[in-house]
């Protein structure tokens, strides 16, 4: 084996995503976010949020 290719323990789990609409404001502004996560490990994951236009960022 060389270092190029990893072994079955250094591979990652199983991914899941899942993508979100979040409200604010009291429904007056929303935004969108995208979460990856690694279901066997609870601190493997990612969540960004997403604008639909440079002008809607604050």
């Amino acid at each position: 084996m060389t270092s190029a290719e990893p072994s079955t323990a250094e591979q990652p789990g199983r991914l899941h995503s899942r993508s979100y609409r979040i409200t604010v404001d009291d429904g007056r502004d929303s935004f969108f976010a995208l979460s990856i996560e690694d279901a066997a490990n609870d601190e493997a994951w990612l969540m960004s949020d997403t604008v639909l236009a440079l002008g809607n960022m604050r």
